[in-house]
């Protein structure tokens, strides 16, 4: 049985963190969602997710669902993060949701004593967690993967001031028309800059914010924000012409660890 779950983690995880190979529009940041078309507006909108697709039921099901208000209910001392970031970026993809930055294979962070490998990140805004009932303007989701397929996110909020100069560099970059890939030279230096020095964080479980929407992810929240110049958000949003973020979902008695 041990087995088959693995397993099954193994193909949910290859499936989540595709990198978007395809043409298809419904590619998400996490990868395919089956071919079906989701968004954030109308007939497409998040309250319609779960009644899409089959696979998509979680979205609608789901007990353990993110994004939530992030409000403490435990103080424990957290295991700091350890951050080994030490590969550059391989392209940066506008896939019609979001803009996603994917990264070669070799940088990871630890975890309660298990390696998590940095696949890609993306952006959202507003924010998709909120913080004490705080949205901020933009929120960066890095996506992780085990060997044993379990999801790790890291996410950084982004808050209204001075030009972000890595922020800069990949919004020059990213196409303006969906389903299309450039590539990008960011250093390793310059993806560990966009973690806050500050690095205590909030820790619960989840799940993907975007279709299929599976649970068992493990959510890690810094509580330091990152500037962004109120024109960089601007672009962003522009780019997509309407937020991208899911609705806050229920907590349902979870554990929020800080």
């Amino acid at each position: 049985m041990k087995k088959i779950i693995s397993l099954s983690l193994v193909a949910i995880a290859a499936m989540v963190l595709a990198t978007g190979c395809t043409s298809h529009s419904e590619n998400s940041e996490h990868g395919k969602s089956h071919e079906a078309h989701w968004g954030y507006e109308g007939k497409y909108s998040p309250s319609h997710w779960g009644e899409m697709k089959e696979e998509f039921a979680m979205c609608s099901q789901g007990k353990v669902q993110s994004p939530i208000n992030i409000i403490p209910t435990e103080d424990i001392d957290l295991k700091a993060l350890d951050f080994k970031y030490n590969t550059n970026s391989m392209d940066v993809v506008n896939n019609g949701h979001t803009v996603q930055v994917n990264i070669l294979a070799g940088s990871t962070v630890n975890i309660a004593g298990t390696d998590y490998e940095l696949k890609q990140f993306h952006f959202h805004t507003p924010s998709e967690n909120n913080i004490n009932g705080k949205a901020y303007p933009l929120e960066a989701h890095f996506v992780h993967a085990a060997k044993d397929g379990s999801l790790a996110v890291v996410a950084v909020m982004y808050e209204e001031g001075k030009e972000n100069p890595i922020i800069e560099k990949i919004w020059s970059k990213f196409p303006l028309k969906a389903n299309e890939k450039v590539s990008i030279s960011l250093s390793a230096n310059d993806i560990q800059a966009m973690l806050p020095s500050n690095k205590d964080y909030y820790k619960f479980m989840g799940s993907l914010t975007t279709p299929p929407c599976s649970e068992n992810v493990k959510w890690n929240v810094f509580k330091t924000s990152m500037p962004i110049s109120k024109e960089q958000v601007k672009q962003f949003f522009d780019t997509f012409e309407h937020a991208n973020n899911r609705p806050i979902q229920n907590i349902n008695g979870r554990s929020i660890l800080q």
